[in-house]
């Protein structure tokens, strides 16, 4: 028998996969162009079959999640969108703690205000951060004086390498102020499946946070506020930034803070204080806002750079603007593209190094990019 010289049949792509699936609907930016290959996964077999097929198929992979934190070039992207949507939370008591776990895929306010509902205290200033429980450990997401490292103590994730599921533990997932391994060492190659975290029973909310410390002042909450009444005053809080997804709200296209906050050693902050000092953009009176962060270094707040670099709540260049109520989010005022945005964000950056002296870099996820028309924004 002759055996045939035609190649074997590609590998059959697995259930569910789409194709040229529109991707600036399922992001908050509402821009960006197609995946040539899209699968929402609901369980860890299929994040393994769709790795596995992709790996066969020579395309590369990207990972999205609720959409609330990346920008998708105008291109979109040439390979596979993996939605990681597993589901699921479990949790166990042993004496004032409880261990708190749940899928990639839950909705990151609806496992916080659970928390709350119980009184399982944590997670409460985090009320309100759109997205899923598995972008948390990634960015370490963080508002009003906690962060999700706070209080993680195992991320579960399919290791690509070896196929494997793994647990790294809080000291391995290296959080930092919007960082962790999984932006650094690890980009690439962890795909997040599920979260674990430590939380106290009945425990104190957690008010560190300025503003948040005078806003429940100006309520009359209390000298010990309750878990609900912090995440009530986050909520309004961030409503009044236009940072919750609500419709109707003009600013509601957007990523959230579109910079971190930049975080400076003893000498930049001397330059960056003498600059800031030296332009006269401080009032009467007025200091330079600053934080403490980790290693002795200060943050400042990015938005407050902004708008003394001359750039106020709702400015813009036609389809791309400042929200109107916060100097750090970027809003597609509508039919902006991802060029439109990222020429913004250019401006905003280099307006606020011109003048200060200080670097801004995104803090989104950039989709579907070329290295080189990104790297002077990342910086990395």
């Amino acid at each position: 028998m002759r055996r045939s010289t035609f190649p074997p049949p590609p590998p059959r792509a697995p259930e569910g996969v789409q194709e040229n699936v529109l991707l600036a609907p399922r992001t908050t930016l509402c821009v960006g162009g197609p995946a040539a290959h899209f699968l929402e996964a609901r369980d860890e077999t299929k994040v393994l079959e769709a790795l596995a097929w992709a790996r066969k198929q020579g395309i590369d992979v990207a990972f999205l999640g609720g959409g609330s934190n990346v920008l998708v070039a105008d291109r979109g992207f040439d390979g596979l969108v993996l939605r990681v949507a597993i589901g699921g939370i479990n949790h166990a008591m042993e004496g004032d703690r409880v261990t708190l776990s749940a899928g990639a895929g839950v909705s990151w306010d609806a496992l916080v205000a659970m928390a709350v509902e119980h009184g399982w205290a944590g997670l409460e200033c985090l009320s309100g951060i759109p997205g899923d429980v598995g972008a948390a450990p990634i960015q370490n997401i963080g508002a009003y004086g906690q962060e999700a490292g706070d209080t993680i103590t195992f991320v579960y994730c399919i290791d690509r390498r070896s196929g494997a599921t793994v647990g790294i533990d809080r000291a391995g997932c290296r959080f930092g102020y919007r960082d962790s391994i999984f932006k650094r060492r690890g980009r690439g190659r962890f795909v997040v499946v599920g979260v674990t975290f430590s939380l106290q029973r009945n425990g104190p909310a957690t008010v560190r946070y300025p503003e948040l410390e005078r806003f429940l002042r100006s309520e009359g909450a209390g000298a010990s506020p309750s878990l609900a009444e912090v995440r009530q005053a986050v909520l309004e809080l961030r409503r009044r930034k236009s940072m919750l997804l609500e419709s109707g709200d003009e600013n509601a296209r957007s990523a959230g803070s579109f910079f971190v906050n930049p975080t400076l050693d003893e000498e930049e902050w001397a330059r960056a204080r003498a600059r800031i000092e030296a332009a006269g953009v401080l009032g009467g009176g007025e200091s330079i806002p600053q934080f403490p962060a980790s290693g002795g270094r200060v943050k400042v707040p990015a938005a407050w750079l902004i708008e003394r670099a001359g750039f106020h709540k709702g400015s813009g260049e036609g389809t791309v603007g400042l929200s109107t109520k916060h100097a750090l989010a970027i809003v597609n005022r509508g039919g902006a593209t991802a060029e439109d945005i990222l020429r913004f964000a250019r401006r905003l950056r280099d307006g606020v190094l011109a003048r200060f002296g200080v670097r801004l870099v995104p803090e989104p996820v950039f989709l579907g990019f070329q290295p080189h028309e990104i790297e002077d924004l990342v910086g990395h």
